[in-house]
């Protein structure tokens, strides 16, 4: 998890002497990114950045610059590509070579190459913002189903964005204002929020599967919908949807497990960190390596837990069952 911000304004005045406020959005990105801060400031634009390192620690390192026919670009980028290889190949058949491993690198690269069209090759979770130095333009955009964050807010001379709400408040230019609907928002719906609601006064969230402009010459902002969720009819029968589910999900996992730091999984004995956690495991066994896994207790559980039509039974019985049936080196 990584955190992103920044602002692009109309009038490089707008950026220059903001020093100060940009780190502190920064700083409230840290949790978020404790391995390295980075940020890019010049002419008409500031882009910050807090990373979380996982892959290519030394060459995946941003704000991330690359000069390719004619234009400069400089992404800030929070998530994951899971089918980088696939899209690092196409690249290098176009022409295009890296320094070094990140998926970063390959996202910039693909955005130079495809520009806007890269969002709908991409397979994974991100938010990332990309400034075209020549052309004066900011490109916003959110993966697929919304798993990473990005808000902005628009004022007069600007476009500013950040990965949290807390992020855009850092900066001068957004007031901590609510009014009856943001009030709405928390008393009536919290702690979940209507896609697209900042709460606050003037902050917006890009919607999942959306990627927006920024133009600074006429301070224009559009936005555009590259994917949303489509049903179709199901031909298949029982088998061979089992087949396909498997192989998807599989395949899921699998490339997420892709690391340069140390993997581990987080085991409840539920069904879905117990299938994560077989999958992983067998996939590290077959590679001769040992997963990790964690669980959490609570003192004094079996004295105060109540069961509920949502949770049933206690956890720690699933879980030994789990830790009987891996390889994994289990964690209490």
């Amino acid at each position: 998890m990584c955190g992103i911000a920044g602002q692009v304004g109309r009038d490089p005045r707008t950026i220059q002497g903001r020093y100060a406020a940009y780190c502190a959005m920064q700083q409230t990105l840290a949790r978020r990114g404790p391995d390295q801060r980075g940020m890019f400031i010049s002419g008409r634009a500031a882009l910050i950045h807090a990373r979380l390192a996982v892959v290519d620690l030394e060459n995946g390192l941003q704000p991330m610059q690359l000069d390719w026919q004619g234009e400069t670009y400089v992404l800030v980028y929070n998530g994951e590509l899971y089918n980088t290889p696939e899209l690092r190949a196409a690249l290098l058949h176009r022409g295009h070579r890296f320094a070094g491993h990140s998926d970063t690198e390959v996202l910039l690269h693909a955005f130079a190459e495809w520009g806007e069209s890269c969002t709908a090759m991409c397979n994974g979770i991100f938010a990332f913002a990309v400034w075209q130095v020549n052309a004066g333009r900011l490109f916003l955009a959110r993966d697929r189903c919304g798993v990473k964050p990005l808000f902005y807010t628009l004022t007069e001379q600007s476009l500013i964005f950040g990965s949290e709400i807390k992020t855009l408040l850092a900066h001068p230019a957004v007031p901590p204002r609510v009014d009856a609907a943001g009030l709405a928002e928390v008393l009536l719906l919290g702690p979940g929020r209507t896609p697209g609601c900042g709460v606050f006064c003037g902050v917006e969230e890009l919607l999942p599967g959306q990627y927006a402009i920024y133009e600074a010459d006429t301070a224009r902002l559009t936005l555009h919908t590259y994917w949303r969720l489509e049903d179709h009819e199901h031909p298949d029968d029982f088998a061979a949807t089992a087949r396909k589910v498997r192989e998807l999900v599989t395949d899921a996992i699998e490339r997420q497990l892709v690391s340069d730091v140390p993997v581990a999984a987080f085991l409840s004995g539920g069904l879905d960190s117990s299938l994560i956690s077989a999958i992983a495991d067998a996939n590290f066994a077959a590679q001769g390596k040992q997963l990790q896994t964690f669980s959490v207790g609570y003192r004094d559980n079996k004295k105060y837990f109540h069961a509920t039509k949502f949770q049933p039974g206690a956890d720690a019985p699933y879980i030994r069952k789990m830790n009987d049936f891996l390889h994994a080196r289990h964690h209490w």
